[in-house]
């Protein structure tokens, strides 16, 4: 038996970040939308040479096959989606992060712009990144459920 992709289950309730996002919101996207992309994954990677690899494994080697690429990039965006908010979560960083961001962005302020600059200009859907590029913090976007583990957004 190999075990299938599952929701992770959230660290707070569905209200808890009200009035940020409204729970009705919350838990259509949680239960109905994130659920659906697992579902589809594990569909899609059923009795293949998939079943049983990391989400990770799967990202960076299934470009190829549309299925796979858009439901296990919407499985892992959004896995990471739910773990990087919280209701005491967010505000300005501090320690090395907060040094990096200066150090590629000049302000806090000035990432925040460049970040949502790139949310806001993706065409169509799509997410916005942080990553790390040659050593340094770099801000890029990518279309759909793709992201940097595919090699897509930033390099």
């Amino acid at each position: 038996y190999i075990m299938a992709f599952e929701l992770p289950k959230l660290a707070y309730a569905y209200d808890a970040l009200e009035p940020h996002i409204d729970a009705r919101t919350m838990e259509i996207h949680y239960s109905k939308h994130h659920q659906a992309y697992a579902t589809n994954l594990n569909n899609a990677i059923a009795g293949t040479d998939l079943e049983g690899k990391s989400i990770e494994y799967i990202l960076q080697n299934c470009k190829d096959k549309p299925a796979v690429r858009n439901n296990g990039g919407g499985f892992w965006n959004h896995n990471l989606f739910w773990e990087i908010m919280g209701p005491n979560a967010g505000g300005t960083p501090t320690g090395e992060l907060a040094q990096a961001i200066n150090d590629a962005f000049g302000t806090f302020e000035h990432f925040k712009d460049e970040f949502a600059k790139a949310g806001t200009t993706r065409f169509g859907s799509g997410w916005a990144w942080l990553c790390v590029e040659g050593g340094k913090l770099v801000v890029c976007s990518t279309a759909n459920q793709d992201n940097p583990i595919m090699g897509e957004g930033c390099k």
